[in-house]
């Protein structure tokens, strides 16, 4: 039997994981159950508004606003519904709907089906995020062909994973390091593979990338316990708590989440050091192991540069007004890097960065050891 070509290779690991992904997709997460069978979910077109009830205090707005609503889609499609949008004087949850604006509705019925409660819950946007993703599915195809084609896979693919897989097991108790290190070693797998196929050069990157996040792994356990930060930092990390997950440990799911928001970066930079091996092995072919590591190494130091520039700013858009009110109020910069919320930070970022400056020396270890073991090396990372 002839081997496939890298074609029929690519082709067979789109159609594999295609079929994961649906299986992925109907699989239930085992939180249905939790689901309001008693509520509606639709879409409604605000019709007419009363602002007569809210108090306006300086920024702050609080009372009630009617709203007269037609439901646009569902059981309930072309009824009229009046709903009071109750404003608690918080800037980042209040809304303000004017005639014209589309709002997403829950709809609380009774055993008859009968509406008894209708929330006007925020402003629709699920169309725009549909028609974003979209445009950006459009874009990645007509400009990467196939390649874009099997990063868009690997983008849905690992977004079911993430919500079906990880977020489940972690409410279910499952130890949040050691699955978000299982879960990052099987998207590494799969989007370096399906990127860069089943070869050296795809091997090379997969080891590289999974050193790094183990680094970073161990690097961000050791220091979040030093730096006493605590899994309350994190966003409605309280009211997960309070919804009868007290038994979670959010300090491991923050110790989790280091090294999962850096890993994308860490697989960038794998992947670059990898094909830049490649091409070297290929050019070269009697190229010797040492030679081939330190060409890996010098392709990485011109690349972490600017990586771990991309993590601090990626990391400073998150808490960029955090810092703007500390400066505001005059607080030392001292006292504004021992602040939790900060120091958090400040370990995400660092710790990301480690990873990537230990990512560049191990891909291009493993590509000294691969690439160029057996007659056939250069042939093969070349193909």
């Amino acid at each position: 039997m002839h081997p496939l070509s890298k074609t029929s290779r690519d082709w067979l690991l789109v159609i594999i994981f295609l079929a994961i992904s649906a299986v992925l997709y109907l699989v239930p997460t085992g939180f249905e159950s939790a689901k309001d069978e008693n509520s509606v979910h639709c879409a409604a077109r605000v019709i007419a508004v009363d602002d007569a009830e809210i108090q306006v205090l300086g920024m702050i707005r609080a009372g009630e606003q009617a709203v007269e609503l037609e439901i646009l889609d569902g059981p309930f499609q072309g009824e009229t519904f009046t709903a009071n949008n109750q404003l608690m004087g918080q800037l980042d949850r209040d809304k303000l709907f004017k005639p014209g604006d589309k709002a997403y509705v829950i709809l609380t019925v009774d055993g008859d089906g009968k509406v008894v409660f209708v929330n006007p819950q925020a402003h629709y946007r699920l169309g725009l995020e549909l028609f974003l993703l979209g445009l950006f599915a459009a874009l990645l195809l007509l400009f990467g062909g196939l390649t874009g084609f099997k990063a868009l896979l690997s983008f849905v693919f690992t977004g079911l994973v993430l919500w079906k897989v990880l977020v489940p097991l972690l409410l279910k108790g499952t130890d949040p390091v050691w699955l978000t290190l299982c879960v990052v070693a099987l998207l590494s797998a799969v989007i370096i593979f399906l990127v860069a196929g089943v070869n050296r050069t795809g091997l090379t990157a997969f080891l590289g990338a999974l050193l790094g996040v183990v680094a970073s792994c161990a690097m961000g356990i050791y220091f979040t316990r030093h730096f006493h930060v605590h899994g309350a930092v994190m966003p409605f990390a309280e009211t997960l708590l309070y919804a009868g997950y007290g038994h979670l440990n959010l300090t491991r799911v923050f110790m989790a989440g280091v090294f999962l928001s850096s890993c994308g970066a860490v697989m960038d930079l794998a992947m670059d050091v990898a094909s830049a091996m490649s091409e070297v092995v290929a050019k070269k072919p009697g190229i010797s192991r040492m030679e081939a590591i330190w060409s890996g190494i010098r392709v990485g130091r011109a690349v972490v540069g600017t990586m771990t520039t991309t993590l601090l700013l990626a990391y400073s858009g998150g808490f960029v007004t955090l810092l703007m009110a500390f400066m505001a109020q005059g607080i030392p910069l001292d006292t504004t890097f021992n602040f939790i919320y900060v120091a958090a930070e400040v370990l995400k970022t660092l710790v990301g960065s480690f990873g990537l400056v230990t990512v560049a020396p191990f891909t291009a270890l493993a590509g000294g050891l691969l690439m160029t073991a057996g007659e056939s090396a250069a042939t093969d990372s070349a193909h």
